[in-house]
């Protein structure tokens, strides 16, 4: 794929008119970077003005901060405020609930403030705008789907319709969880838990919640955090039920239903 970087624009005296932050696991996980793949293909087929900063984005700091380092955190946070300041940077959007946190919630703090919005709220918004089309009777139509709210998009910034209100327009049977909206249950892997070995109890959480997710009969998971797609297929794994569920991002069901 041929996708501009901010340094390419602006040297051609252009400005994106959004960046498209592609973030950790969407640059370097194998699995994540499919969503990353999905969602840049969208916003191209709808002719989105966007661009990524490329070799120059560094991590948030979100996973460093969360285990403690808050040194650590306030010099990578910097780095990419100068950043984005200097290329004059408004708009941003991610695939990532923890860098949609950090970037929209403790940035300003540091001097960066700017209009932050999570890629399922951007998919609403293309879709009521008419400007993303979908298959009539598309792969998911009449297929259960359960949404596993992240807690970072969730119980942290209350956005809760946006991703359900997309999957609504799958024509698929969307079938709530016991524990979901507010009172949803995490996968497991944030405050930095994916980068630590778990302390000692009588369940991994992500077990516990993939099982939840089993239990209400749906063929598919849908996910809106790289963090949580990788939980919830360890656990749908260790279930043995990779035949009959797969875990998908939102991006990916809307890119497999575009017209």
């Amino acid at each position: 794929m041929k996708i501009p970087t901010v340094a390419e624009l602006v040297a051609n005296g252009q400005q994106p008119d959004i960046l498209f932050w592609v973030g950790c696991a969407g640059s370097f996980d194998q699995r994540a970077q499919k969503i990353t793949k999905a969602f840049a293909q969208i916003l191209q087929k709808v002719g989105l003005n966007f661009a990524i900063l490329g070799k120059e984005e560094m991590c948030t700091g979100d996973p460093v901060r969360r285990a403690g380092n808050e040194f650590m955190f306030q010099m990578m946070a910097y780095q990419n405020i100068q950043l984005l300041n200097n290329y004059g940077i408004k708009k941003i959007v991610t695939t990532c609930p923890h860098c949609f946190n950090t970037l929209k919630n403790e940035y300003p703090v540091l001097g960066g403030n700017y209009e932050v919005i999570h890629h399922t709220t951007l998919l609403q918004q293309l879709i009521d705008e008419g400007k993303i089309k979908l298959k009539e009777g598309g792969i998911f139509k009449g297929k259960k789907i359960t949404y596993h709210d992240s807690c970072y998009l969730g119980r942290a910034n209350n956005i809760y319709e946006a991703p359900r209100k997309v999957l609504e327009v799958l024509d698929a049977e969307l079938v709530e969880m016991k524990r979901c909206k507010t009172n949803g249950l995490c996968c497991g892997a944030g405050g930095a838990q994916m980068f630590k070995e778990e302390e000692k109890g009588t369940s991994r959480i992500n077990v516990d919640r993939s099982n939840e997710a089993i239990a209400t009969g749906a063929g598919f998971i849908a996910a809106a955090c790289p963090f949580c797609n990788t939980m919830m297929t360890d656990g749908i794994k260790l279930a043995e039920k990779e035949e009959s569920v797969q875990v998908l991002d939102i991006a990916e069901m809307v890119a497999e239903s575009m017209v």
